[in-house]
């Protein structure tokens, strides 16, 4: 989630700020200050005369064992409670945490990008990934700790204790993120957002997990569900028992079933997000309209519309358009439309450019009338697969020193991030949609778009405007 004021060129801006603090004469700043551990709290760690007993530890009950249906209404609620007691120093710790989301994102988005197909439609949840990451650092030891720390984008390796990252701030920025988005407009709201966030914890039996690590979950996943199960004799049998359990608990329907676990597996971490919102002026259109989900196909679907007071840019330079759709008082939808369809992969390329967001705050407005399909967009990702694109296959390898979730040498498996988002909404990031504009004339956009050709929707994971 960007944070807000912050754009992606204001944010490269103030990091080549915090290196010259870094290289001149001054008293050194650490950029993310208020993500790593203190004075104090680093001459606690470090007494030597402390002794820290053992931290308790338990085993997580089967898997058949009856469990509550997850309430998203008390998650709404807890997280709206969460920002009415919110101080100016969480909401900054809360945009330095945006800050490295939205980084990691652009850079995990780009490396996955190089893997699909113009025509083929794709979500990504930037946020999904971050949590999960820093959960695992909040559960490492060195050297596992300092390699995640670096890829969550706060190098800090031999700069000592007040360079480490606190994990536990990172994930109460990530639920204060949260919360900051669906308390937008109150819960009377026609534009109010529903957002949850459920982490299975699978585990072989037997193994004892650390109850202080599960307990930190629950700053951004209130709804932690640590069950055992085999998942070694029939690898297929216990991803079928996980998806069916995830299911009952939640009653989502989910996106890419888990197929198989690893049978060398011992632990698998599952972080399930949901989000739901609709925009305030949009109604469904009778009937399914044609839909073109590439250059020769189309399926039918129902669409909405709606007309409103949209800002708007068209750029003749690079043939496209933008339209920025409100689903919140700070959060909204870029839709990105390319004026013919082979600039679809130049468009793309276009918005990874600082300048890009930073043109974004100089939209117009303007009276539009949109149609767009209503859509449930549902993705699935293997969290050990995404490190293997990044270049990072043995971060959480058989090698990770994972000592603070458990005392046993954790194998772990190919973990799930799963994401279902239902349009109109934020999605991660979209391609291949088709939103159709109408609008008095503008000399300098470009001709309609006709059947079979795209646009582009990026840059729509929850994000703050100024």
């Amino acid at each position: 989630m960007a944070p807000a004021g912050l754009s992606l060129g204001a944010a490269i801006l103030c990091l080549l700020a915090w290196a010259g603090l870094a290289a001149g004469d001054r008293v050194y700043v650490h950029p993310f200050h208020l993500l790593v551990y203190s004075k104090s709290n680093c001459d606690q760690l470090e007494k030597p005369s402390v002794e820290t007993p053992p931290d308790p530890t338990f085993t997580p009950v089967p898997i058949q064992t009856k469990s509550s249906a997850v309430d998203e209404e008390a998650l709404w609620e807890q997280l709206v409670r969460a920002t009415e007691k919110l101080e100016a120093e969480d909401r900054l710790r809360a945009s330095e945490v945006g800050l490295l989301l939205n980084f990691m994102g652009f850079h995990m988005y780009k490396t996955l990008s190089e893997t699909w197909s113009v025509a083929s439609g794709a979500v990504f949840s930037p946020v999904a990934l971050f949590s999960t990451l820093t959960s695992f650092y909040v559960g490492a030891l060195d050297p596992t700790a300092s390699r995640l720390q670096a890829f969550l984008g706060v190098p800090g390796e031999g700069q000592g204790c007040t360079s480490r990252l606190d994990g536990h701030k990172v994930l109460s920025s990530l639920q204060t993120i949260q919360g900051l988005l669906v308390a937008q407009g109150g819960a009377s709201s026609q534009a109010r957002l529903l957002l949850s966030t459920v982490v299975g914890l699978f585990t072989a039996p037997g193994l004892h997990l650390k109850q202080p690590f599960v307990q930190s979950l629950s700053s951004f996943a209130p709804i932690t569900l640590p069950r055992s199960l085999d998942l070694s004799t029939d690898p297929n049998l216990a991803a079928e028992k996980i998806n069916r359990f995830m299911q009952s608990v939640t009653g989502w329907n989910m996106g890419r079933a888990l197929t198989a676990v690893s049978p060398d597996s011992t632990l698998l971490f599952n972080a399930y997000v949901h989000f739901q919102g609709k925009m305030k002026g949009f109604s469904l259109l009778p009937g399914l309209k044609e839909f073109w989900v590439d250059n020769t196909t189309s399926v039918s679907v129902p669409m909405l519309s709606g007309t409103g007071i949209f800002h708007f840019w068209s750029d003749s330079q690079n043939n496209l358009s933008v339209t920025r759709v409100p689903l919140s008082a700070n959060t909204y939808l870029l839709l990105i439309q390319p004026h013919h369809t082979p600039d679809l992969r130049k468009v793309e390329a276009l918005t990874f450019q600082h300048n890009f967001l930073t043109r974004m705050k100089n939209l117009s407005p303007r009276a539009i009338h949109l149609t767009m399909p209503q859509l449930t967009l549902k993705a699935s990702y293997d969290l050990q697969d995404l490190l293997a694109q990044a270049k990072l296959p043995t971060l959480l390898g058989a090698e990770a020193n994972l000592s603070k979730i458990s005392d046993a040498n954790l194998r772990v498996g190919k973990g799930q991030l799963e994401s279902s988002e239902t349009l109109p909404c934020m999605c991660s990031w979209l391609r291949a949609a088709r939103p159709r504009l109408g609008s008095s004339p503008d000399p300098t956009a470009g001709p309609g778009l006709g059947p079979g050709e795209q646009s582009l929707w990026a840059g729509c994971w929850p994000w703050h405007s100024a």
